[in-house]
C-alpha cells in the first residue's frame, strides 16, 4: 500500500494488484481513521467515506494530477511503485 501523497491530514494511497474490485482505477484517502475509494476518472466515492470538506480537497487534488494517477494506477496494478505526487497547496 504505497503512500503517493499527504495533504491537510489526508492521506492518499494506492494498493498494489487493486484492479479486481472496483475495476476501475481509483485512490485510497484515508483521513482521521475514515476511508474511502475514489474513481481517478471521475472523483465518484466507490466505498467508504470521509468528510466532506475533505472529499472536496481530495477530488481537486485528483483533477490537478489526473494524469501522473492514472500513471501511477498502471504501475501499482501491476505491482510496480508508483511515483509520489505533489500535494494539494
Amino acid at each position: 500500500m504505497p503512500t503517493i501523497s499527504m495533504f491537510y491530514g489526508i492521506v492518499i494511497y494506492l494498493y498494489f494488484y487493486d484492479d479486481e474490485r472496483h475495476k476501475t482505477p481509483h485512490i485510497h484517502a484515508r483521513y482521521q481513521g475514515q476511508d474511502a475509494s475514489v474513481s481517478i476518472a471521475d472523483g465518484e466515492v466507490l466505498a467508504g467515506e470521509i468528510p466532506q470538506a475533505k472529499l472536496r480537497l481530495v477530488l481537486a487534488w485528483i483533477e490537478i494530477h489526473r494524469e501522473s494517477l492514472l500513471a501511477d494506477w498502471e504501475l501499482a496494478v501491476n505491482g510496480q511503485t508508483p511515483f509520489p505526487i505533489d500535494p494539494l497547496k
